[in-house]
């Protein structure tokens, strides 16, 4: 019996393998030691065998209520992503695994490898109407690439410009499957929703705003240690120039419609989080919030309005949050949509809760909430 995390965005510390009905493990913290949550190893074994897997410091991960009903995810190959048998009890979370071959991945989500990341860029990059664009390093020495799709000038005044972001938490890793989706649906001759979308506006996307935690397999931090949702109000080349490269190329285009991708640890649906609480929140804002979601709703049943985070009082909201910023600064529709590390409980999946799959389907699903506004931004 043999497990290891030493591959991109592995995450896990082996406390003793000495019995497999009770192996002890524990999820490393990103640096700071302010988050933990995310993990991600390989076990190899017996094919036919049980192993049961204790996290033992489970119980102090950043959002205990995210073991609440949580699941296990794992894989054979890689590719096809199912749900273990997982509990939570007394500060511990316990995985079983019955081995089917001789290795199997175990993850917090579905991986989205930084090599895919790379594949994704290079694969659309070949399309006409795609540019990407080197925004700056991260503190890693990674690239911070932007892809813009559209044929349109950042002044054209004729054409909007959106700006969707992803994986500023980088265990959050739904984010990620669902910009590929958006992406490779919005290059698609054949979808006449991308079609006229791209008619209207540039979009500027960001499929990873982390890239450095991704790789070092943290929850939500930076190589430093720094939450880049809570950077947005001050950004600094020392501490979060993911932000600060991003916020400087906004700048030069202006954003009409911003759209910040993330995973939920606890609650198990897909929802929007929009800046109700900003200063400069009105009644045209709240329209086309309105609007936006009801025809996510119709475009996509695992979107719902009923479940989500409290609205903040008029005034109240963190300005350092992205969505909040970034509507404040450019008085324009803002949204941070949030997807389940579990399942959504509307719409069960006992095999494989919320999946890479759904995921890239909610990214296609996106444009035609896109769409039904586009005229009324500005």
């Amino acid at each position: 019996m043999h497990i290891t995390a030493n591959f991109d965005a592995g995450n896990i510390d082996v406390i003793s393998l000495e019995d497999k009905k009770d192996i002890q493990l524990a999820i490393r913290p990103d640096v700071g030691e302010a988050f933990f949550q995310w993990f991600n190893f390989r076990l190899s074994g017996q094919v036919g065998e049980q192993y049961i897997l204790n996290v033992v410091n489970a119980g102090e991960a950043s959002y205990v209520k995210g073991w609440e009903g949580y699941q296990a995810v794992a894989s054979y190959d890689r590719e096809n992503w199912f749900r273990l048998p997982t509990t939570y009890q007394d500060g511990k979370l316990t995985i079983v695994a019955e081995l089917e071959c001789e290795s199997i991945q175990i993850a917090y989500f579905a991986p989205y490898s930084y090599e895919r990341h790379q594949d994704l860029l290079a694969a659309v990059q070949v399309h006409p109407l795609v540019t990407l664009e080197h925004l700056g390093e991260t503190l890693d020495k990674r690239d911070l690439t932007v892809v813009k799709v559209g044929d349109g000038e950042s002044s054209d005044t004729n054409k909007r410009n959106i700006w969707i972001i992803a994986r500023q938490h980088p265990g959050e890793t739904m984010a990620e499957w669902l910009i590929e989706g958006l992406l490779y649906g919005l290059l698609d001759h054949d979808n006449a929703t991308a079609k006229r979308l791209l008619e209207k506006a540039n979009l500027y996307i960001v499929p990873n705003m982390n890239p450095d935690g991704s790789v070092r397999g943290h929850l939500r931090t930076n190589a430093v240690g720094s939450n880049l949702n809570r950077e947005w109000k001050n950004p600094s080349l020392e501490k979060s120039p993911e932000v600060f490269h991003v916020i400087n190329k906004m700048e030069e285009t202006g954003v009409d419609l911003f759209y910040d991708v993330h995973g939920d640890e606890a609650l198990p649906y897909v929802f929007l989080a929009g800046s109700q609480g900003t200063p400069s929140y009105n009644d045209r804002l709240a329209r086309l919030r309105d609007k936006f979601s009801e025809a996510l709703v119709l475009a996509s049943a695992d979107f719902q309005t009923e479940f989500g985070y409290d609205i903040d009082a008029p005034g109240e909201a963190n300005m350092t949050v992205a969505t909040n910023w970034v509507a404040e600064r450019f008085d324009c529709l803002a949204n941070t949509l949030e997807m389940p590390f579990k399942d959504n409980a509307n719409l069960i999946d006992k095999d494989k809760g919320w999946s890479p799959e759904r995921s890239i389907q909610l990214g296609e699903a996106s444009l035609v909430a896109m769409l039904a506004v586009i005229d009324d931004l500005r």
